[in-house]
């Protein structure tokens, strides 16, 4: 993968997958302490101590339509190639925890990429979970709920062609005001 928003993507995949009701997706860009992280926690159904362990391996998968699971392998990879850290948690019934962090300035730090595609994708795929996305950069947040989105549309369903739109339009809006566009 050669974007981190595509990494965002395929493991808030699995959390739909593992039945989570909630998925929390956090940046956090701190340009003085020249740290990007990103953290993925959701409420799904967690993993046990063996299969925990065996997620790092990439030719370990739960998947039914293929054989390998590169996602994680690839995402710790990424980040410790920057003298970064990855970190994963999970306890069966409570969820899992994803973490990585990276040296933001460092030359081989994957680009974000298109966060507001990835978002929408995975809104338009799975409508009834809930998706808490916070963009924090230098002391400055951008949160997007789908929580509060639902309950101002009065029934009408999150992936609706004209509220994707504007969930998307209202990402990119937010993410450039936080880069001073």
């Amino acid at each position: 993968m050669l974007e981190l928003a595509l990494h965002v993507l395929d493991i808030a995949e699995n959390s739909s997958r593992a039945h989570a009701t909630l998925i929390e997706i956090t940046i956090s860009e701190d340009l003085g302490r020249d740290i990007f992280s990103l953290e993925i926690r959701d409420n799904g159904d967690g993993m046990d101590r063996e299969t925990l362990e065996r997620a790092m391996d990439p030719f370990f998968t739960t998947k039914k339509v293929r054989r390998f699971g590169l996602g994680l392998p690839m995402l710790s990879q990424a980040a410790n190639a920057t003298g970064g850290r990855f970190s994963i948690e999970s306890e069966v019934g409570k969820g899992t925890v994803v973490y990585a962090e990276f040296r933001h300035s460092h030359i081989d730090r994957q680009p974000l990429g298109d966060i507001a595609g990835s978002l929408v994708a995975l809104i338009v795929g799975n409508p009834d979970i809930d998706i808490l996305y916070t963009h924090r950069r230098n002391g400055r947040d951008y949160v997007l709920d789908t929580r509060e989105i639902r309950d101002g549309l009065g029934g009408v369903p999150l992936n609706h062609r004209e509220v994707i739109g504007l969930i998307r339009n209202n990402i990119r809006e937010g993410i450039s005001e936080l880069n001073g566009e």
